[in-house]
Parts: structure tokens; sequence; C-alpha cells
């Protein structure tokens, strides 16, 4: 049986003092979420791996917190097509901050983050994403 890898984590609006422009932030990033591929189609990110509190109320204070996860066989050895597909996902998204676990039976557990330069990042954004990715990795213990 090959190695499988667990990805997991969370993308986080900024909160707002206005309601109508954090409801139309929310309905573009559903709107997104739901555009992804479904079913066998998702190489490596897709529709089913999202979830999120649709509306005011119970899990939805002020910010929105998508959150997210999968496993996959060995993701690790094509780490950079994922991370490629969930930047290009981030471009089209409102958000503030974003974190990705990924645990590995062979090399460990890691954790990266996304943060933008100005604390949020828009979709109109025309410059790149300017992200700072920090790495940490965790050793696995064995006994």
């Amino acid at each position: 049986m090959e190695s499988e890898s667990i990805v997991y984590g969370c993308i986080r609006d900024w909160p707002s003092t206005d309601p109508e422009q954090a409801r139309v932030r929310r309905a573009i990033n559903r709107r997104e979420l739901r555009a992804l591929p479904s079913g066998d189609a998702w190489p490596f990110i897709g529709r089913d791996m999202f979830s999120f509190c649709p509306q005011l109320g119970e899990g939805l204070y002020q910010t929105q917190v998508i959150h997210f996860g999968a496993s996959y066989r060995a993701i690790e050895y094509e780490w950079s097509l994922w991370v490629e597909q969930f930047e290009a996902l981030l471009k089209r998204l409102y958000w503030g901050s974003a974190v990705v676990h990924l645990e590995t039976e062979l090399s460990g557990s890691h954790t990266f983050r996304w943060e933008s330069e100005q604390g949020f990042h828009s979709p109109q954004d025309s410059g790149g994403l300017l992200v700072r990715c920090a790495w940490e990795r965790e050793g696995a213990l064995h006994s």
C-alpha cells in the first residue's frame, strides 16, 4: 500500500463593518468554490473538499472561515502542483490569511501560511499574489 498524505486547513476572510460588503465577499467566495471541479474531475483541489457556514449565525459571526481537507496518495511528490492550484484559487477569493497543514507518513508534518502584504486579498487586485509563505516542519516521533 502506498503512503497516505492528509491535507487540511482554512482560508479566513477579514471582518467588515459594512454588512453588505461582507455579504458580497461571501457570495463571491461561495461562487468560486462551487465552480471547482467535483467527483473524479479534480486531481488536487476540488469542490467536495471545502466547507463553510453560509449565513450569519452560529459558525459565522464576522469572519468567513472556509475549511477544507482531503487525503491523497503521497501528494508530497506533487506538492508544487497542489500549491499552484491552491494559489490559483486564492487569487479568485477574498481572504486575509490561509493555512495548510500537510501530514505525510514519510516526511512528517508541514505547515504553510499565506498572508497578504495588505492584510487582505481581493480578486480585483491586479498585482500578483503577494504572500509570505512560512514553512514549518515537525519530525515524526519514532519509538
